[in-house]
């Protein structure tokens, strides 16, 4: 699972790792990135990458209420493409979350103590995600763009603080996953 997230990096750092086209958002630097907050988020929009803001918790097209989204800022990978609350996005609209890094929480109840996971180089990384457009079918002025954050099985070093952990995808896969 991923809870919370950073990204604390400039605009050129990602425009260079993520291979920006277009940046229609300039995102300020969040050490504790939360559920419903506005990210950053590099989709692929006329054969280019751009970087824009979403709401963190996925709000499907169908859905009637917006507060759905609360509940859907991960998505597990292994049944994506079969629930209908994220098939559609799996299809047609994924995308990257560039992160810096992740919090788990580790510990008894009543007393975690978050623990914050990066990757071995600490450059920034790219969750894998998914994006979706909610406009309450034309029926108000409220449009929404949200994203969810796929999840997998815990790799080894993780498996002691949690049993799931995001999808960080390589850099040379990133162009792959957003086609």
């Amino acid at each position: 699972m991923c809870g919370r997230f950073v990204g604390y990096r400039k605009l050129g750092d990602y425009q260079d790792k993520f291979q920006i086209d277009l940046f229609e958002a300039d995102p300020s630097p969040n050490y504790n990135v939360a559920p419903t907050q506005s990210v950053p988020v590099v989709v692929r929009q006329d054969d280019k990458n751009v970087l824009r803001t979403f709401r963190w918790g996925l709000i499907p097209f169908w859905a009637k209420d917006p507060s759905i989204g609360n509940r859907m800022i991960n998505a597990r990978s292994e049944t994506v493409d079969s629930k209908p609350s994220f098939r559609t996005a799996f299809k047609k609209r994924r995308c990257l979350i560039p992160a810096d890094g992740f919090y788990e929480w580790k510990g008894p109840k009543g007393s975690k103590v978050p623990m914050y996971i990066t990757v071995p180089d600490e450059e920034p990384f790219g969750f894998a995600g998914l994006w979706e457009y909610w406009d309450d079918k034309g029926k108000s002025d409220e449009q929404i763009l949200s994203c969810t954050i796929l999840t997998t099985d815990a790799s080894e070093s993780i498996k002691d603080v949690h049993h799931r952990m995001p999808v960080i995808l390589k850099s040379e896969a990133y162009r792959d996953w957003m086609q």
